[in-house]
């Protein structure tokens, strides 16, 4: 009778798990890739938020202290930095949600044993 032995087959067995294991921490890596390129879209989302912003500030202020522009020219062109806002934020606010929707809720990660 030349069947397996039960060290035989917890060989067997200690090499699929081993396998798995390989599997499994070759997608917790990419994993974590995800997580990486997520925050880093996001840092990217909020400087060029802050950026424009800045930017729109600093146009507002040139506008306020110019005596070359009438009342009502001063007055339509503040109108136009609030929409240029709105759709700022606008943007912002997509690319933030559609950051966060590709969030990965966490789960306890099981540890795969073997108990010999």
């Amino acid at each position: 009778m030349g069947g397996l032995s039960e060290r035989e087959y917890k060989e067997k067995l200690s090499k699929i798990l081993e396998n798995a294991n390989k599997g499994t921490k070759n997608v917790r890596e990419k994993f974590a890739k995800i997580e990486e390129i997520r925050v880093d879209a996001l840092r990217k989302v909020e400087e060029i938020k802050r950026s424009a912003d800045q930017d729109l500030d600093k146009v507002l202020i040139d506008i306020t202290k110019s005596r070359d522009l009438v009342t009502e020219s001063k007055d339509r062109l503040q109108t136009e930095i609030i929409k240029v806002r709105g759709k700022i934020e606008e943007e912002y606010n997509y690319l933030r949600n559609r950051i966060s929707e590709t969030i990965v809720p966490k789960i306890k990660e099981p540890e795969l044993e073997f108990q010999s």
